[in-house]
């Protein structure tokens, strides 16, 4: 959860209050906090809701956080001017942001949330959170592939950095990485000399796809 410095800080910065209009709404017992009379200059969560003599200056705000199974086919994005985007999915959700992208060819789990700023450190890539993808190439997989892979593979005038990949059967491999190059996996794989034939996402962090059907969301709790 995300603050404010204090409420004084969202009375001036926000409101454009002075200092002083600030101080005085407070000693004068005119500022409440989700239905409480605020008597000091008190530290504010994002979703309170606030008052001044008894009028609403900001609504209380439910932050949602949602898993996605997205469909091969869509877009990651919710802008309704670009073909096959997803806000059909969620309709009667608003200003939601969209944690960890996918190509429009691949499928696998989406985070969206209403809490910007929680969507902002989940994609940060100083985090190095986790995102794991079962990957199915046009060509049987060899040690060579998995090693050179797990080591980091030079593209678009990077070499992507070390990460987990394990061989699950002859033409799929788990891949586990903590960066999110557009189209990375895609563009690692070529430069090996195999083609993706299917891309999932399984996890981010602790969330997980699991069972989740496609073109399905949930709510979950952080």
């Amino acid at each position: 959860m995300s603050f404010y410095r204090r409420i004084k800080y969202f009375l001036v910065h926000t409101l454009k209050l002075s200092n002083k209009e600030a101080q005085q709404l407070i000693d004068d017992g005119k500022l409440q906090i989700d239905g409480v009379i605020i008597s000091e200059n008190c530290q504010l969560i994002d979703t309170s809701e606030i008052k001044i003599n008894g009028k609403i200056v900001r609504e209380k705000k439910e932050f949602v956080y949602l898993l996605f199974n997205k469909p091969t086919g869509f877009e990651s994005t919710l802008n309704k001017n670009i073909e096959k985007n997803l806000s059909p999915f969620f309709e009667g959700f608003e200003g939601l942001s969209i944690a960890g992208r996918l190509d429009k060819a691949s499928e696998g789990l989406l985070i969206l949330s209403n809490d910007g700023k929680w969507v902002e450190n989940l994609c940060n890539p100083k985090f190095e959170k986790e995102k794991e993808y079962i990957v199915t190439l046009d060509k049987p997989i060899t040690e060579e592939f998995i090693e050179r892979f797990k080591n980091g593979v030079p593209i678009d005038k990077i070499v992507t950095k070390e990460c987990f990949c394990k061989k699950i059967n002859n033409t799929t491999i788990k891949v586990v990485l903590k960066e999110g190059k557009n189209r990375q996996i895609r563009k690692m794989c070529k430069v090996l000399g195999s083609e993706v034939l299917n891309l999932k996402r399984t996890r981010i962090s602790e969330f997980l796809l699991a069972d989740l059907q496609v073109g399905s969301f949930l709510i979950t709790k952080i």
